[in-house]
């Protein structure tokens, strides 16, 4: 069982990304580190743990104003799959 991400966490968290990324290429800049593929591996995964924070914070903002987001269930179940939905079995 997960729940599902908001809308406004897609939108935030990308956002964020981009500007943790350029902050992050800045800041190495600013040291001198050659650029290269350590270097852009370092930008995207501190940008990408940025990004992932903020979308946390993000949806549990979301929750404590709305309450809980609806949970979804995986069901490796097809039969029963198709007698919710009310779909005859083959």
């Amino acid at each position: 069982m997960f729940t599902l991400p908001s809308m406004w966490n897609l939108i935030i968290s990308t956002i964020v990304f981009f500007v943790a990324a350029w902050y992050a290429h800045r800041y190495l800049d600013e040291q001198e580190i050659p650029k290269g593929m350590t270097r852009g591996i370092l930008v995207f995964a501190l940008a990408s743990l940025v990004s992932w924070g903020v979308g946390e914070m993000v949806d549990r903002t979301q929750e404590k104003i709305e309450g809980p987001q609806a949970v979804v269930q995986n069901s490796g179940d097809l039969s029963q799959l198709l007698k919710v939905i009310g779909q005859p079995q083959q």
